[in-house]
């Protein structure tokens, strides 16, 4: 997956830089799933890892929480 670096403001006069994943690309084998797809239509979803629970939550501001 391609990395994109970017500047943020901060809170001193020095600038930080956030690495994020860009989109998808044809070519990426990454799987691709979409949240609200996941949490069908709702704003919370549960993943299951080793038998480990997570909740999956869509927040107002359209971001994604994943807590244990």
């Amino acid at each position: 997956m391609r990395m994109d670096k970017i500047q943020t403001p901060h809170h001193s006069s020095e600038k930080q830089t956030l690495t994020v994943a860009a989109k998808p690309t044809l070519t990426d084998k990454t799987p691709v799933h979409d949240a609200r797809a996941l949490t069908e239509g709702n704003d919370q979803a549960r993943i299951v890892l080793d038998g480990q629970v997570y909740t999956l939550r869509i927040t107002r501001a359209g971001k994604l929480i994943l807590t244990k």
